[in-house]
């Protein structure tokens, strides 16, 4: 099962409470999980606290973090701001609410970054219980707990997967909910159970949801980044694996016929340390005492307005699209990086050295030609922003997986 890790706002003594997320299946220790807990400590604003199980996770991971916060403070650093490079981990699972209870009671926590979830959307249709299990149950789970001890604060790690295929290119806030995979199901049923919460106390409660597609690369140190069980399921790390031989190269593009510039699908990256500092963005916003009364983003089809102080905000890498060109320079016409196949092979070829060939079989079913997302929500009401490029994004997922052929193993 996947844990969330706690973390600790130390503003006015208080904590905040966060939790990591796995890949494949990783928890507080897995790819995105590590960069946020690394993003935490570096602000010296938050004491972090962390809850695992330690199924499929890798412990050199969280001592890997409190390294490079360490190697980055200052050489006047004074013994209080060593202290923020210190996570405290406890051993338990959120599926299981005594577990959580226990880190509640021994902490004083004000919020959570609530990470964790199984996040395989084929594997989500073989295995939708284990999916509601533990994607649903740990959220009420870890929300009931929260509520029972005064935490109304909450950062939710959702998935650009619960619009499925929206019409709108590149996808707003405001784009209908009509999620097609198990996985997609859970992150907006999640979604839901945090607004309903939101709406019955809207004076406690104070929650983000965040939206995003893939994200790449690593931190630039080497000493952490994406690890999956067995074969990636995104290209990046699939090539990556390839060139360092972790995997056989046999590479297989799902069409080239799409309505795109060479054929293939686009899709949204984002560096990893970008969408970790996103979530730190989204955990400063809560800390103002300001309530959102917008159209409901992602809510359109059940309210017109926010009534309570749930906001989903979609992340995406911020850049300008082909079709910029024909807008004013002075425009604020912005897109997400267009990462097409070409583009991205290209870009992992000078990172790498790597030959890459590549076979062309036939469209993949469910595939769509554009899933991008429009983050200009996210740049305005908090501040957040995408500055690392693609060739930075390739050049930090090498530089871990060359220094880690093996993983964390």
């Amino acid at each position: 099962h996947s844990i969330p890790g706690l973390t600790n706002q130390n503003q006015k003594n208080q904590e905040i409470k966060k939790p990591k997320m796995p890949e494949p299946r990783r928890t507080i220790l897995g790819y995105i999980g590590s960069h946020v807990l690394l993003c935490c400590l570096l602000t010296k604003k938050y004491k972090v606290i962390t809850i695992d199980n330690f199924h499929n996770s890798f412990p050199p991971a969280i001592e890997r973090v409190s390294r490079i916060a360490l190697d980055e403070l200052p050489k006047d650093a004074t013994e209080e701001d060593k202290k923020y490079t210190h996570i405290t981990l406890y051993k338990g699972d959120i599926t299981i609410k005594s577990d959580i209870e226990n880190v509640f009671e021994n902490e004083n926590v004000w919020g959570v970054v609530h990470i964790a979830a199984h996040k395989a959307v084929g594997e989500s249709g073989e295995k939708p219980i284990q999916y509601y299990e533990n994607n649903i149950t740990a959220t009420i789970n870890l929300l009931d707990v929260m509520n029972r001890h005064d935490c109304h604060h909450i950062v939710y790690s959702s998935s650009a997967t619960v619009y499925g295929a929206p019409t709108t290119i590149p996808i707003p806030e405001i784009t209908p909910l009509q999620p097609e995979s198990v996985y997609g199901r859970t992150k907006m049923m999640s979604e839901y159970i945090i607004k309903d919460l939101c709406d019955s106390e809207p004076k406690k409660w104070k929650a983000i949801s965040l939206r995003y597609f893939n994200p790449a690369g690593a931190h630039p140190s080497g000493l952490i980044g994406e690890d999956p069980v067995g074969k990636p399921g995104n290209l990046l790390p699939l090539l990556a694996q390839m060139a360092v031989g972790k995997i056989p190269h046999d590479l297989k593009v799902n069409g080239n016929d799409y309505p795109t510039r060479d054929g293939c699908c686009i899709r949204d990256y984002i560096h990893v340390m970008d969408l970790a500092g996103g979530h730190i963005n989204a955990l400063d916003g809560l800390i103002k005492e300001s309530t959102w009364n917008t159209p409901c983003p992602g809510f359109k089809s059940a309210l017109v307005h926010l009534v309570g102080n749930i906001k989903p905000i979609i992340w995406g890498k911020v850049e300008d699209r082909v079709s910029l060109k024909v807008c004013p320079p002075t425009s604020f016409f912005f897109m997400n990086l267009l990462l097409i196949f070409k583009l991205l092979i290209e870009a992992m070829r000078k990172a790498t050295g790597f030959d890459y060939k590549f076979e062309i079989i036939g469209r993949r079913s469910g595939d769509v030609p554009d899933l991008t997302a429009d983050p200009t929500l996210a740049r305005n009401e908090l501040g957040f922003d995408a500055p690392r490029e693609l060739d930075e994004m390739c050049r930090d997922l090498w530089n871990w997986q060359s220094k880690n052929p093996k993983g964390y193993a």
